[in-house]
């Protein structure tokens, strides 16, 4: 039971450790200070649906409808060409700083929708989630749902980390010119994993 959720734990870690859309968006409202306790739950409790999903029933849903596959690989590759396109734009506009407080200026609802669509909207997400993780907590039995309960866990560590470590950065993001960067290297990674999807990349 244990070394189960221990697994769990490590490949969920592992999995969701390497800079995607999500995550890049968790970070810049970590360092932002906006709306940061309802994005990393939002964040967390999808992974965790997703993920219960996996462990569940998703070979029976994916066999019973053949055509969600397709379906996300070009919805979610239409999402992330215009959030890329934004954040290149935000780039090129500059002018960005961290304010000595937060200024709350962006939306609770805007910072979810977007949050939901980097989450539901991309298919990696349920790639390693759904699939991969389905697939591996499958091997051990009975204590399958112990390594499902330890990624989920990973989940939630990661994203609170995330969100909340964000501010650690604060000093740097003061400057104008690191919000610059780190709009071009999101915009970047929404592109190229827009490409990925659309030409199997």
């Amino acid at each position: 039971m244990i070394h189960a959720a221990v697994s769990g734990f490590y490949l969920g870690f592992s999995l969701i450790l390497a800079i995607g859309a999500q995550n890049a968006f968790v970070l810049r409202q970590g360092l932002r200070r906006e709306h940061v306790l309802p994005v990393v739950l939002t964040c967390a409790v999808s992974d965790a649906a997703l993920i219960t999903l996996g462990v569940t029933s998703f070979s029976a849903i994916a066999e019973a409808l053949p055509w969600i596959a397709p379906g996300l690989r070009y919805g979610g590759a239409a999402f992330l060409i215009w959030y890329g396109g934004r954040s290149f734009l935000a780039m090129w506009r500059g002018g960005e700083a961290l304010r000595a407080a937060p200024t709350g200026a962006g939306s609770l609802r805007a910072a979810l929708l977007t949050c939901l669509a980097l989450t539901w909207l991309n298919p990696h997400v349920y790639l390693d989630t759904v699939i991969l993780i389905g697939t591996i907590a499958s091997q051990y039995g009975d204590n399958t749902r112990w390594f499902g309960l330890g990624a989920v866990a990973a989940s939630f560590a990661f994203f609170f980390a995330l969100g909340y470590g964000a501010r650690l950065l604060a000093p740097v993001f003061a400057r104008p010119r690191a919000w610059q960067v780190l709009d071009g290297v999101i915009g970047a990674v929404m592109w190229a994993i827009a490409a990925r999807l659309l030409w199997g990349m």
